[in-house]
């Protein structure tokens, strides 16, 4: 760190390189030319200047992007809200993809197509269309709502009560040591 108590320029690096992927923070030390990257990335993180200035150029870009936590929540509702009957006719068709609403066609995971043929050769013949769709795993989509309007309805809960002494463990001491010893004081 600097004298005057600022970021030096490698850990300024350091933290423009972590917010670009902050679940690799030794990538983001090695990427800042920290020698000993693993290190120096767990002493940068250590470092309430550097974590000051993380939160300064996260909070920089949400404003730029204009990506908050309402925006967060407002697009996993959208998933959320995905009906089938949007994308399909009663008789189990696709409608076209210019009906779709625009959520679909943003959220999807996943679209295969596949032409079915029937015969070889000249014989060949088309005989249909195979079109696999895969949407967003719905369970996982309502865990981050509840995360993130602290429902908590799927963290798991232990409560343990009750107190234990100097004394209780003492005692218990005692009683292993009689035991070991054959009952004997």
């Amino acid at each position: 760190m600097a004298r005057d108590g600022k970021l030096n320029a490698q850990m300024e690096r350091f933290c423009q390189e972590y917010i670009k992927n902050p679940d690799n923070q030794t990538a983001a030390a090695a990427a800042a030319g920290y020698k000993n990257a693993a290190v120096s990335a767990s002493r940068n993180m250590d470092n309430p200047k550097v974590q000051e200035r993380i939160a300064e150029l996260m909070k920089q870009r949400n404003k730029r992007t204009k990506i908050g936590a309402d925006y967060v929540l407002k697009r996993l509702v959208e998933i959320d809200e995905l009906d089938l009957a949007d994308i399909m006719n009663d008789d189990l068709t696709l409608k076209p993809l210019s009906a779709w609403p625009k959520a679909w066609r943003q959220f999807l995971s996943g679209v295969k197509v596949a032409e079915l043929f029937e015969g070889q050769g000249d014989d060949k013949q088309m005989i249909g269309v195979l079109k696999s769709i895969k949407w967003p795993d719905k369970v996982k989509n309502l865990e981050l709502i509840g995360k993130h309007v602290d429902v908590m309805a799927f963290k798991e809960r232990l409560e343990v009560s009750g107190t234990i002494t100097i004394a209780d463990r003492m005692a218990a001491a005692r009683r292993r040591v009689k035991e070991q010893a054959g009952g004997e004081e």
